[in-house]
Formats: C-alpha cells, sequence, structure tokens
C-alpha cells in the first residue's frame, strides 16, 4: 500500500545524528517530496550486502538546506536523535515498557504465522506434485495402500522420495510459533514527538541563498558533485524530467576564476545543461507587501546568472 502523507502531522521531527539531518518515516518521506519538493538522498542498505549505486532504503539523509528550508519555513524541526532517546526511555514509565513490548511482539507473531501459512502451502504444493494430496494424506487409508503397494516400483528413486513427507502443518503445530523479532523503523511510538523541541537552525554553506532561491520558485534539486557544482536543479520532479541547470552558489563580493565559469559552461553544455551561479545581493531588501521577500521573513533577494555555452 503506497504511503499517505495525509497521515503527516506538521512541524514533523528529522533527526540530526552525528551531524546528518535524516528522515526515518517513508510518510514524512512522501510528504517532503510531494508537498515542499524535498527530495534527499537514500543512504540505507545491509551492512553485510551493501550497495554502490542510488537503489538504497531508508533512511532518508537531506542536506543541510533542505533540513534549514523546512526548518525556517515551520514545516518541521530538528530532534537531537541521542539526547531525545536519552530522555524519552529514562522517563518512561514501566506499564508504558511493557505495553510496547507487547505490541512489538503480538505484531511479530502475526508475522511469524504468515511465514508458516507460506511454508505448509510450498510443502502442499511439493507433496502434490509428487502424486500425494498435501494436508490429510497421512490419514487417507487409500493414499496409504497406494504407497505401500508402489514401493516396489520406486526402488530407483532417491531416498527423500521413498516415504511421504510429513505436511508442514504437523509439525508446526508440534511446536510453540516463537514470534519474529520486529525492528521498528520510527521512535514514534515509543517515544512522544517533542512537541517542545528547541528551534534549531542547520548550518549551511555559502551556496544556501541561491538554493533557497530556487526552492522558492518551485525546482528540485539534487547534490550536484558528480558535475562539479552545488545542485543539480530540476524543472519538476526528478523520477520524471532531467535537470536543466547546473548551480553553483557564491557570496555577492566572492572573487572568482573566469577559466570556472568557461569550465562550468562547457561541462553543462557538454550534458545538455545551462551553467548557474548566484548569490545573495547585499546591502538591498525588497521585500513584498508582507514583508517578506521569496516567502521567508527580513531576507535579501538572491541574483542568478545561466551561462549557456554557444559555438561561433
Amino acid at each position: 500500500m503506497a504511503p499517505d502523507s495525509t497521515l503527516v502531522s506538521e512541524p514533523f521531527p528529522i533527526s540530526r545524528v552525528a551531524g546528518r539531518y535524516l528522515l526515518f518515516d517513508v510518510d514524512v518521506m512522501m510528504h517532503a517530496r510531494r508537498a515542499y519538493n524535498i527530495c534527499g538522498v537514500h543512504i540505507g542498505t545491509v551492512p553485510n550486502l551493501s550497495q554502490q549505486n542510488v537503489f538504497l532504503g531508508i533512511p532518508l539523509e537531506l542536506q543541510p538546506e533542505e533540513a534549514r528550508v523546512l526548518v525556517e519555513q515551520g514545516h518541521a524541526y530538528i530532534v537531537d536523535d541521542a539526547e531525545a532517546h536519552r530522555n524519552g526511555f529514562i522517563h518512561m514509565s514501566r506499564e508504558e515498557r511493557l505495553s510496547y513490548v507487547k505490541a512489538m511482539d503480538e505484531q511479530g507473531l502475526e508475522l511469524t504465522k504468515e511465514t508458516v501459512k507460506r511454508a505448509e502451502e510450498r510443502s502442499d504444493q511439493v507433496l502434490r506434485n509428487k502424486g500425494l494430496k498435501g494436508k490429510g494424506a497421512k490419514n487417507d487409508p487409500s493414499s496409504a495402500s497406494t504407497v505401500s503397494d508402489d514401493k516396489s516400483d520406486r526402488a530407483d528413486e532417491t531416498l527423500f522420495d521413498s516415504a511421504p513427507v510429513e505436511p508442514a502443518s504437523a509439525r508446526a503445530s508440534a511446536k510453540k510459533l516463537d514470534p519474529t523479532y520486529v525492528t521498528p523503523t520510527t521512535s514514534y511510538p515509543p517515544l512522544k514527538s517533542p512537541g517542545d523541541a528547541e528551534h534549531i537552525l542547520p548550518n549551511v554553506p555559502k551556496s544556501y541563498p541561491l538554493f533557497r532561491y530556487l526552492h522558492s520558485r518551485g525546482y528540485f534539486t539534487m547534490p550536484g558533485l558528480r558535475f562539479g557544482c552545488h545542485y543539480s536543479v530540476y524543472p519538476g520532479d526528478t523520477l520524471r524530467f532531467h535537470s536543466h541547470y547546473l548551480a553553483t552558489g557564491m557570496d555577492w563580493d566572492e572573487e572568482f576564476e573566469l577559466l570556472d565559469v568557461i569550465g562550468g559552461g562547457r561541462l553543462a553544455n557538454r550534458v545538455k545543461k545551462a551553467y548557474l551561479i548566484g548569490g545573495e545581493e547585499k546591502g538591498t531588501e525588497q521585500a513584498d507587501d508582507d514583508g517578506q521577500v521569496d516567502g521567508v521573513t527580513n531576507i535579501a533577494p538572491v541574483r542568478a546568472f545561466s551561462i549557456e555555452w554557444a559555438g561561433l
């Protein structure tokens, strides 16, 4: 079943773990992507079977710029994950702990039953393929006599085919089912969402004003390291569109080499994109009627320039 973003209540938590900003809830990931153009990068993998491609799972790591945009706009807040877990489990009552463990056991038992059921179905299919009836074949006299009369005709068969296979249901009923251990992907529950969390703004690089400007214009952004820039900029969802710009953010008074602009323009042209540079304009503020610039209060406007390499 597809995640339902309507189940997400705002502001939602962004976990800060070892200086990285992570989302663990699938519903929150889909909500951030659909509503706020936040893509992030999946980094989850199995420790003993690591992947070196983009087909990874949860958690979703956000760029500091993405996390800060969500916090500034009031859609999310930052939670120090280690501190939240330490305080949350210390103040958890015994009844809450037992209730949560019981819920996990019940969920694990359901998974075990489903696994046993699938195993029984596979075992029954094997028995039917061998000419047996599956469940109940052991108590069927005609089936037993048939097996007894045909022993001499099956002398060339393997040891495993020399006797009827005991149905999985009989083996499963003879022992008690142990619940499967379930590892939840989120901490809520058992921990309560820290509604009074401290308002923390992530530290961001100097390219953040350009990122905020592009985000306010409805663009999607992804890390642009492989193209030698800060961001790859998409006109829509990255699963549907190719990027249009390779963007680099700079300070307003920052000096840069002309060769960097030439190299960026030529590289962007080779991959059928435009090279874009921009920064926050210092000394001027142009606010709208609500006292905001680009939807955020008290920020200077950003100027951006696109460079397209054209042959003469």
